[in-house]
């Protein structure tokens, strides 16, 4: 009877216990099998709304007393190519679901929705007290709040001029420019947040693919080379990347830990590929660099006072803090308030765009939704794992689940708690294996889906997953040495 589970043994007797996760588990899967053909929804509405065009033009179909007129079908398959909006409409699915569910129910599926809290044994609670965690839905509130803030004029405005300075300083050239983005951007999401960090990189990524024109494997391997980046760069802190901010506190991680034992690392990391991707694009660089001039001599310097810039960061540092410490009402609230001062300055301002926060924010809330489905198979996954294999099924593993999702579900595992350096070493492989794997898909960092709706425009029929993590995963492995074989605590 003291004999201990094999891991299929265990996963049976989930699965006995509450058929209902295999169910849930397998429409996750789905899901994630739908975010890799969504290109292919994607390039059949663009097809179906040419088509509508030119039978507009030729009056064949009804138009809008504005001129305006849509092909119904062509809409549902954009959003069904949306990547952002997958596992929105998995997590519907799985709502429903759960409420012709035997013994579930109604109300059980509307407590599990509010809660995200799920046990092995499937219970819940229902009608009565809810789990006394922090709302699991703050981080997708914050990242909604966050991107918005970091894509206002005043902060795009500063960031390029920092930017821009260095990359000046540093030459000047298309691929200082991009370096320097590429390098600093990450890093500053140690401290602005990875989130705020992806979506003014992408933004400033956007406007150098508008300037030069790039080839695709060139921006395939932008794309990449920047989520891998900010997954890793997040690292030098314990309060900016969600991964660290999941475990730090139960750890016991302080900042002075992660840039010793992380952050160094990363950095390295971050060089070390982008003079590889650097290289390898040398030719094409040279070739944009020729035609600079044309670029730079229409640019006009975008003069902002002061104290309005200011005023922005402190709405962002609010929001950062409002993160750390679970406080979604006044995180919201200060949101709120950056909008009236957005109104009382407009002179200085650009209309603020919500799509692109809203998408992401609803991405991240439906991995929130199906993540807490997940454990019964990932918790029993990592505990049977020695240091090395653990950085590899982490790395593996945040490929198809949120890192976020895996360092959490870690922190629940006794064994990697109990304080002993063995413990110790499991810990640093598990999140190492995390950040490291968090830029080979969309999925698997929560900033990712940020960064590809902002630049997905510049990819014809939208991002294709096989490509992004072709190109993933030369940065991957890059983190992934650095990370194994540079010495640690």
């Amino acid at each position: 009877m003291g004999e201990s589970l094999t891991l299929w043994q265990e996963l049976v007797n989930a699965a006995k216990g509450d058929p209902f996760i295999v169910v849930a588990s397998a429409l996750f899967f789905l899901a994630i099998l739908h975010t890799f053909i969504a290109p292919k929804f994607a390039a059949i509405a663009h097809r179906m709304e040419l088509a509508h065009a030119e039978r507009v033009r030729l009056g064949s179909v009804a138009v809008s007393s504005e001129g305006k007129s849509a092909n119904f079908r062509a809409s549902i398959l954009h959003f069904l190519g949306e990547v952002e909006a997958v596992f929105g409409l998995w997590a519907f699915v799985l709502f429903s679901v759960l409420i012709v569910w035997p013994g579930k129910g109604w109300a059980f599926a509307c407590a599990y929705i509010e809660t995200a809290s799920y046990d092995a044994a499937g219970k819940i609670a229902v009608g009565g007290v809810m789990p006394a965690e922090p709302s699991r839905y703050i981080e997708p509130l914050f990242v909604f709040v966050i991107m918005a803030m970091a894509s206002s004029r005043p902060i795009l405005a500063a960031a390029n001029r920092l930017l821009g300075a260095v990359g000046k300083f540093l030459g000047g050239s298309p691929v200082t420019h991009w370096a320097t983005v590429l390098t600093l951007a990450p890093l500053l999401g140690s401290l602005i947040t990875e989130p705020a960090a992806m979506t003014i990189a992408a933004l400033l990524i956007s406007a150098q693919f508008k300037a030069y024109n790039p080839s695709t494997r060139l921006r395939y391997a932008t794309l990449g080379l920047l989520f891998v980046n900010i997954s890793i760069g997040g690292t030098l802190t314990n309060f900016a990347a969600p991964p660290v901010v999941m475990v730090a506190a139960k750890w016991e991680w302080t900042t002075l830990h992660m840039l010793n034992d992380f952050g160094l690392k990363a950095l390295l990391a971050i060089v070390l590929s982008n003079l590889l991707y650097a290289f390898i694009f040398r030719h094409e660089f040279r070739q944009m660099a020729e035609g600079v001039s044309n670029v730079t001599e229409t640019e006009k310097p975008d003069v902002i006072p002061f104290w309005v810039t200011i005023a922005h960061a402190g709405f962002m540092a609010w929001s950062v803090f409002m993160l750390m410490g679970h406080h979604p009402a006044l995180l919201l609230a200060g949101f709120l308030v950056f909008l009236a001062f957005t109104v009382a300055t407009p002179q200085w301002q650009a209309p603020i765009l919500l799509r692109s926060p809203l998408l992401v924010a609803f991405f991240l809330a439906s991995l929130v939704v199906h993540g807490g489905l997940q454990g019964w198979w990932i918790s029993p996954v990592l505990v049977r794992l020695d240091e090395f294999t653990l950085f590899l099924g982490a790395t593996f593993l945040t490929a198809f689940n949120d890192n976020a999702a895996i360092t959490y579900l870690a922190s629940q595992v006794p064994a990697l708690s109990s304080g002993t350096d063995a413990a110790r070493a499991l810990q640093y492989a598990v999140l190492t294996g995390a950040v490291t794997g968090g830029g080979l898909t969309v999925i698997a960092n929560a900033p990712n889906p940020a960064g590809q709706s902002i630049l997905a425009p510049h990819f014809q029929d939208g991002v294709s997953p096989f490509r992004l993590a072709l190109w993933a995963l030369a940065p991957t492995t890059i983190a992934a040495l650095c990370f194994l074989y540079l010495p640690h605590a």
